[in-house]
C-alpha cells in the first residue's frame, strides 16, 4: 500500500464525515452553499474562525472568477487549506557533521509518546539509520518498560535508569552513548506532567542544556505529541507546551480514531509549528511523514 492510500486509510473516519458533506454541497449548490461549508468544517474541528475564514475566502474568489466550475472551486478549497500548514525544514544533516539528530518528543501523559518513540525507531531503522533511545520518562516504570520492550523488538539500545532517577542524567547518557557509538539518531522520551508546569519547565530546560552541551553540532528537533482525539482540547496543550519548550514541530496520534481530524489545520493556524507525522493506526509503520496536500485531499475527495 502506497503512502496517499495508507494516509486515505487511516483517515477514514474523518473522510467519511468531511468528503461526503462537501461532495454534496458542490454537488447541489444551494442557497446556503457556503454556511453548509463552513459547517461541514467546524464539524471536523477545523475550528469556527479558521473555517470562516476559509469560506469568506473562498466566497471572494469566486466572485472575482464567476464562470469557475465546481471542480475549481473545490481546488480553490483544497489549495487554501493546504496554504494553512507551514513548511517544515528539512532535518537531514550533512554526513560532515560529528553529532546525531536528536529528538526530545514532549507531551502531556495518554498521548502515546513512548509508542510514538518505537514507531520513530522504526521508520528510522527502515532508513537505515541507526538509532538509540532513551528513557527519560523516569516517573512511569511502565515508560521504561515500554520503550525497553521496543529496543528488543527493533535491536535497538535503550538507555535507562531506575523510576524516579533525574531525567536530565538519562538525557545525558543516551546523547554521550549516541556520539561515542556514531548513532545517527538519538530518540529521548520524556515525561508529560503538564499540572506542575514549573517543574517541567525546569525538566525541559535542563535537558536542552545538556543536549546543546553534549552536541553541539547536533540538529534538535523537539516535537509535540498531541492525542488528535481530544480535538480542541489539543489547542490549548499546544498553547502551554510553546510557553515552556522550544517546539519545533508536531505529531499528532489517533488520527484513524476520530472522524475530527480537521483540528490538525487548527493547530497549524494556531502557530506556524509544522506537523511532522501523523500517526494512523497501531503498527509500527502507521506513524506516517506529513504532507499537507496529500492531508488535505484525503480528507476532502471520496476519490
Amino acid at each position: 500500500m502506497g503512502i496517499f492510500d495508507k494516509i486515505r486509510e487511516g483517515l477514514q473516519k474523518t473522510r467519511d464525515k468531511v468528503a461526503r458533506s462537501i461532495e454534496s454541497v458542490f454537488h447541489r449548490r444551494d442557497s446556503r452553499f457556503y454556511q453548509e461549508i463552513e459547517e461541514i468544517l467546524i464539524s471536523a474541528d477545523v475550528g469556527p474562525v479558521v473555517s470562516k475564514e476559509i469560506v469568506a475566502e473562498l466566497q471572494a474568489w469566486e466572485k472575482g472568477n464567476p464562470g469557475a466550475t465546481s471542480e475549481e472551486s473545490l481546488a480553490h478549497l483544497e489549495e487554501s487549506l493546504t496554504k494553512i500548514f507551514p513548511q517544515p525544514s528539512s532535518w537531514e544533516r550533512s554526513s560532515s557533521r560529528p553529532g546525531p539528530l536528536v529528538i526530545l518528543l514532549v507531551g502531556v501523559n495518554g498521548v502515546g509518546k513512548t509508542t510514538t518513540a518505537g514507531k520513530l525507531a522504526s521508520r528510522f531503522k527502515e532508513e537505515g539509520k541507526s538509532v538509540i533511545l532513551g528513557a527519560a520518562d523516569t516517573f512511569r516504570a511502565a515508560a521504561i518498560e515500554q520503550l525497553l520492550k521496543w529496543g528488543e523488538r527493533l535491536d535497538v539500545p535503550v538507555v535507562h535508569q531506575k523510576p524516579g532517577a533525574d531525567p536530565a542524567s538519562v538525557a545525558f547518557d543516551t546523547v554521550r552513548a549516541s556520539r561515542a557509538r556514531g548513532i545517527d539518531v538519538a530518540i529521548i522520551d520524556t515525561a508529560g506532567r503538564l499540572q506542575n508546569k514549573q517543574n517541567l519547565m525546569s525538566e525541559l530546560k535542563k535537558i536542552g542544556s545538556i543536549i546543546g552541551r553534549e552536541a553541539p553540532d547536533s540538529p534538535v528537533e523537539v516535537l509535540l505529541v498531541l492525542d488528535a482525539t481530544i480535538g480542541q482540547n489539543a489547542l490549548s496543550q499546544l498553547d502551554e507546551f510553546i510557553k515552556i519548550a522550544p517546539v519545533s514541530g508536531l505529531i499528532l496520534t489517533k488520527l484513524d480514531g476520530t472522524s475530527r481530524g480537521g483540528v490538525v489545520m487548527a493547530l497549524a493556524r494556531r502557530h506556524p509549528v509544522p506537523v511532522r507525522f501523523i500517526g494512523v493506526g497501531e503498527k509500527a509503520d502507521d506513524l506516517l511523514p506529513f504532507d499537507p496536500e496529500t492531508f488535505v485531499r484525503s480528507i476532502l475527495r471520496t476519490v
